[in-house]
């Protein structure tokens, strides 16, 4: 089963990179089997055709505009997910519906796909995460987590330095 955690967003627009902060938190806290690759997708569009290819899971992390509470965190799965980027979300979702509509159309779609998504506060220029949205990137990694063991994929956590003394 070929896994794939994509973690998009503008690292530069504030809490509009919170899906590439939640990929890195992810891949530092947990073990990861070989069949799982973290991208930092960025603000990527069709160069991710290759990489999402004929994957069986592919799970987004990323700023959502969904008219909630900032901090608020979206978990969507399967079909919800293309027609809630339809909806134009944030600057570079074209590009992920445009990636998943050109994979579909090549008969080459993700198997399953699921989205996890942060209400963003502040899209400002900045490169530090708002606190209210810092403070959600642990419970992004933790949806993340139990979407995997809902699929029989179970993450093993990193010891930290003091635990592996």
């Amino acid at each position: 089963m070929r896994i794939v955690i994509l973690g998009i967003g503008n690292t530069i627009l504030s809490d509009e990179g919170v899906g590439v902060h939640a990929a890195e938190a992810l891949r530092a806290a947990y073990e990861l089997p070989d069949n799982i690759e973290v991208i930092d997708g960025g603000t990527a569009g069709m160069e991710l055709l290759d990489p999402l290819a004929g994957v069986d899971l592919l799970l987004v992390l990323d700023a959502i505009k969904a008219r909630r509470e900032p901090g608020s965190v979206v978990c969507l799965t399967g079909k919800e997910v293309p027609v809630f980027f339809r909806s134009k979300l944030s600057p570079h979702q074209v590009s992920i519906c445009d990636v998943l509509a050109s994979l579909e159309f090549a008969g080459d779609p993700p198997k399953d796909l699921v989205l996890i998504g942060v209400e963003p506060l502040s899209l400002e220029l900045g490169t530090e995460l708002t606190p209210t949205v810092a403070e959600k990137v642990p419970e992004m990694v933790a949806v993340a987590v139990e979407q995997l063991a809902a699929r029989g994929i179970h993450l093993e956590p990193r010891l930290t330095t003091a635990e592996a003394n």
